[in-house]
């Protein structure tokens, strides 16, 4: 059992480790240097392919000896001379010390796991289908009638877990938010009529601790991380309405992703410093690498980011471009290098789609964003005006009057596309004030596109499944799934790329096609966009000491262009595992996450 074993301590994982292949065993404990290892691993790995492959018959079903041969593909990327040199590290030599009697202080517990599951499955004994053998040799209709018990099977466990989930439209959230948000206008001198406009939501965005907690009550963690976020300048933002969608008397099972969004932790705050003080840069993406003129992002051939502003109605803690976002008092960006920036465009007849985002555009007046959009619209070239937006989830009373004719007015069939780009996170977030915005805009037959990043507070069975049925049912398509950006401060949220390969392939493959039209992805810094499904356009490498996987990238034009690889250390398996055990979950669902590479 998976929570038995994370709870083992070094000594008994590696004792279960050595009894798994008795032929590596001796390999390991017998050879005279790591070279004589490596060399003896290689043949035996080579032969256990043979065996599985070969003429001889072998009795271990398909799955599983398919299964085996991912990680005996992956073993021996771990065990290659290259990679021990592009990570300055051997697992290797560590597995030799190990099975020697020796070094067991050097490694981490993930480490010693991530081994076992591979020595499994090596071995055709992974133990990860959960449903048995699922075997149809009858015909006709008596087979028909198997099948359609064991669909039956997934769609109910698909029912079990959604039950655990709730929309901001559930009843109960419902009257909870009403009663929060007449406790809010009381609380700022404002009227039910205020809460409708939207400008009155701006000029009461909750941005420090005294008026947060006031309204509601936080968590101990919380108010440690907000007060020294304060005495060092971190920004934090939350508006009135998305305020509204939490649990006035605590953190609680379906409030965590919101708090967790907008209430940095005490270890990005202290995080956040550090790089200050060592003058780190948290450009994670290289994005001063691919701007060619300020107030544009270029990564790919026919479009381009327009950053117009420079600041949110709300601060979403893992942002992509926490190193440039800036508090809604803070925003800076003058319209004379945004003009600048739309002249860049018009000269260069390559670029046929503008995203513009930021920042949060909608941050901006009718009047300005009618003239942006305007002036893109003049560019004979732009076909499609894409804009990045947040307000739907954190301000639906953004979408107005003045704000629809302006859509209204550049959309136009035939000539020029205007779509929306939004981002929801959790089914919590989609509530009857949101609704009402989704609806005045596909009334205009605008396209609404979601763009979730994939983190641990939305990586639980099903969850993201359950996000994407409500997006769906609501009129907005699921579009990116983005693996949580690997920088240091927001450790928090990350989740390894097992976590979102297996989430495709065992929740989201039981969805409908149209609802299930995100694509997994991972961003390679300066480059874009690698998809994410399981051995597309990446490999692992070598497991380091602490249990975390380094991967070898290959940017998006690997197949037409000669381009440089990306290496990426991910979270620890064991360690997320472990997380989501302290959380309440039942990790046995997630056993077959060691096997996603």
């Amino acid at each position: 059992m998976l929570k038995e074993l994370i709870k083992e301590t070094k000594e008994e994982l590696l004792n279960e480790l050595v009894k798994i292949d008795e032929n590596i065993t001796k390999i390991l404990r017998d050879s005279p240097n790591t070279e004589s290892a490596r060399n003896s691993l290689i043949e035996y790995l080579k032969k256990l392919e043979e065996d599985y492959f070969g003429d001889k018959t072998n009795k271990a079903h398909i799955l599983e000896r398919m299964n085996a041969k991912e990680c005996i593909k992956v073993l021996r990327n771990i065990i290659r001379r290259e990679n021990e040199l592009l990570t300055g590290f051997s697992a290797l030599e560590k597995l030799i010390k190990l099975f020697k009697g020796k070094g067991l202080e050097e490694v981490s517990k993930g480490f010693i796991c991530e081994f076992i599951f591979l020595f499994k499955g090596i071995n055709c004994n992974s133990g990860i289908f959960i449903y048995g053998e699922q075997n149809f040799n009858e015909e006709g209709r008596k087979a028909a009638i198997k099948r359609s018990q064991a669909l039956d099977k997934y769609s109910s466990l698909i029912t079990k877990y959604f039950k655990r989930y709730k929309t901001g439209c559930d009843p109960d959230i419902v009257r909870k938010t009403n009663e929060l948000k007449k406790e809010i206008l009381q609380f700022f001198g404002g009227k039910e009529e205020d809460w409708l406009d939207y400008k009155w939501h701006m000029k009461n965005i909750i941005m420090d601790l005294d008026t947060l907690s006031s309204l509601i009550k936080l968590e101990k963690d919380e108010i440690e991380s907000l007060k020294y976020a304060q005495e060092n300048n971190i920004p934090f933002q939350i508006t009135p309405h998305y305020l509204s969608l939490f649990n006035k008397n605590g953190r609680c099972d379906y409030d965590r992703v919101l708090r967790a969004q907008v209430i940095p932790s005490l270890y990005y705050c202290k995080n956040v410093v550090k790089n200050r003080e060592e003058k780190i840069s948290m450009d994670f993406m290289g994005e001063h690498s691919t701007s060619p003129i300020d107030c544009i992002t270029r990564r790919y051939p026919q479009i381009l980011i327009l950053k117009p502003y420079d600041a949110c109605p709300q601060i979403c803690v893992y942002c992509q471009r926490n190193w440039e976002v800036k508090s809604i008092k803070s925003a800076r960006i003058t319209k004379k290098k945004v003009e600048k920036a739309i002249s860049w465009i018009k000269e260069n007849k390559n670029i046929t789609e503008v995203l513009v985002t930021g920042g949060d555009p909608f941050s901006l007046s009718n009047e300005y964003i009618d003239w942006l959009m305007g002036e893109l619209a003049k560019i004979e070239h732009v076909e499609r005006i894409r804009i990045g937006t947040r307000t739907l989830v954190t301000l639906p009373y953004r979408i107005n009057e003045g704000m629809i004719k302006i859509l209204k007015k550049y959309h136009k069939l035939g000539k020029r596309e205007v779509c929306i780009v939004t981002h929801f996170e959790h089914p919590i977030e989609i509530c009857p004030p949101v609704l009402e915005a989704i609806k005045k805009i596909k009334e205009l037959g605008i396209s609404i596109y979601n763009q979730q990043v994939f983190t641990y507070y939305n990586s639980r069975k099903f969850e993201t499944c359950f996000l994407r049925r409500t997006l769906k049912l609501y009129g907005i398509d699921p579009y990116y799934a983005f693996n949580t950006k690997g920088k240091e401060e927001t450790m928090d949220f990350r989740v390894p790329i097992a976590r979102i390969e297996q989430e495709r392939k065992e929740e989201a493959r039981l969805l409908p096609g149209v609802v299930r039209t995100d694509e997994p992805v991972f961003n390679v810094p300066k480059l874009g966009k690698s998809h994410l499904r399981a051995w597309q356009d990446h490999e692992v490498i070598m497991i380091l000491a602490d249990g975390k996987r380094v991967y070898r990238f290959l940017p998006w034009e690997s197949k037409f262009a000669i381009v440089d690889d990306y290496l990426y250390t991910d979270v620890s398996i064991y360690d997320y595992l472990k997380r989501l055990d302290r959380d309440g979950e039942n990790i046995e669902d997630y056993k077959s996450i060691w096997y996603y590479f």
